[in-house]
């Protein structure tokens, strides 16, 4: 065994066989009608491009290139307005699908969007200067400057806003821009479609020919702009006043992570359950602004709420400062990384840096047979050491602790599908759950599945802000 290895440590206990109590997964059903609104009203935009003569009446290429940039601009927009659903925070789409995978979704769809938007400049100009016969740099100039087309300074500051928005979400810059900036930079995007609106029912020919077809793309608007300041505005600032939350305690952890304790009234009503995260504002001097997510480092009790944040930047760095009494707003409970949707006897808890905050409260509430495998570069990096240690002896829970640099030659191999089968024989008989840094969570969930666990019995919580 490499020194890496042998760094793991195992707190066993007695495993006993209590009954596996948890609160049913939440229904699916609003999932699948959301999904065939969406594409009842791709079907509907697809009839209004067709209905506006764009297949019937193309003659020539000039039409051709117009009649695509028609219908890439409107699945653009459209596509627009659902990148901001999937993030409003809207309850019956979150819970049955899981804030992590509703990210990932958000993501791809942003790309998609973008593209479409894209295509419609690009098709448009193109198009347009086909049919005026006229140069792409003289076409540009005419579309912006020339007064023909309304909106078209503002749907070109909208577009470069978009295109911001895009940049900053790629993994290679998002590493290397500050929270606070990614989060501006992203609150810009509803200036974008806001920008857009003004472009696309004076030009847009499908909602120019057709008053139902306008009202049908402003009832969108209207309802999307519903949806976001009910679920992002107005629901937090009921739940301020309801809950009435403060910091009552700031710990400090050792190895740079401190836990704040978060006291309120009447907090058993945010039904939050151990693995989930809120969305977290803490109502000071530099921090009102902008909301960080960190996932509850212990089962809610209905009297407090713990959460434990490692110092891994300017806003975390600051949170060991925050002053006892700061009043904290927050929106969730988010992620359905819960004993809800457990499904077997045994269970695997698989944590990684502080993504081990939401494993150790999964590990306070769960019941059964359990083996927590706790994922960290050195000793010296273990939070909540003292803690697991405890619970896995009262819940005779067996706690691997395994240290080791992943760029070494020893620490390689650690968490492989070997590694995994070593710690945890029977791995492939457990519900696995497992979080931590992307990278680190996509590896041990492609390890696990090398393990022969079911893809359907593996949970992953990617932790990062």
């Amino acid at each position: 065994m490499s020194d890496a290895r042998a760094s793991a440590t195992t707190a066993p206990g007695f495993a006993p066989a209590a009954a596996i109590t948890r609160r049913r997964a939440p229904s699916s059903l609003p999932l699948w009608l959301a999904g065939a609104l969406v594409a009842a009203n791709v079907a509907l935009i697809v009839w209004l491009w067709w209905n506006g003569g764009n297949v019937t009446h193309v003659k020539t290429t000039g039409d051709l290139l117009v009649s695509i940039a028609r219908l890439t601009g409107l699945l653009g927009a459209f596509s627009a307005l659902v990148q901001v659903l999937l993030l409003a925070r809207i309850p019956w789409i979150e819970r049955p699908v899981g804030f992590d995978r509703l990210t990932v979704w958000h993501r791809w769809n942003g790309h998609a969007c973008l593209y479409l938007v894209l295509a419609h400049v690009v098709f448009s100009v193109w198009g347009y200067a086909f049919l005026d016969k006229l140069p792409l740099g003289k076409e540009i100039s005419q579309m912006i400057t020339g007064g023909i087309y309304p909106g078209m300074i503002t749907a070109t500051v909208g577009t470069a806003l978009m295109i911001a928005v895009v940049i900053s979400s790629i993994v290679a810059v998002r590493k290397r821009v500050r929270y606070e900036a990614w989060y501006a930079i992203h609150l810009t995007v509803y200036a974008s479609i806001a920008l857009a609106w003004f472009h696309q029912i004076p030009t847009g020919n499908e909602l120019v020919i057709d008053h139902l077809a306008a009202n049908y793309w402003r009832g969108l608007y209207i309802v999307t702009l519903f949806m976001l300041l009910g679920f992002r505005v107005a629901v937090p600032l009921v739940d301020a006043f309801r809950y009435r939350l403060r910091v009552v305690e700031v710990v400090d952890e050792g190895a740079g992570a401190v836990s704040l304790h978060i006291g309120g009234r009447g907090l058993g009503r945010l039904r939050a359950q151990a693995g989930q995260f809120f969305l977290w504002r803490f109502l000071t001097r530099g921090r009102w602004w902008a909301s960080h997510p960190f996932s509850l480092s212990a089962a809610p009790d209905g009297r407090s709420l713990r959460i434990t944040v490692k110092d891994l930047g300017d806003f975390t760095h600051r949170l060991a400062a925050v002053p006892v009494g700061t009043r904290v707003a927050v929106e969730g409970p988010f992620g359905a990384f819960t004993d809800a949707v457990r499904r077997r006897p045994k269970v695997a808890l698989i944590g990684g840096g502080i993504g081990i905050t939401p494993v150790r409260s999964l590990l306070e509430e769960m019941h059964g047979d359990i083996a927590v495998v706790y994922r960290v570069i050195s000793d010296d990096d273990v939070i909540l050491g003292e803690e697991l240690h405890e619970l896995a002896t009262r819940r005779g829970a067996a706690l691997h602790i395994v240290s080791g640099d992943h760029r070494t030659d020893e620490g390689r191999g650690l968490l492989s599908a070997a590694h995994l089968q070593e710690l945890v024989p029977d791995l492939a008989e457990r519900e696995v759950y497992v979080c931590g840094p992307p990278a680190m969570a996509e590896a041990v969930r492609a390890s696990a599945l090398e393990a022969n666990v079911p893809s359907r019995y593996l949970h992953t919580e990617r932790f990062a802000l």
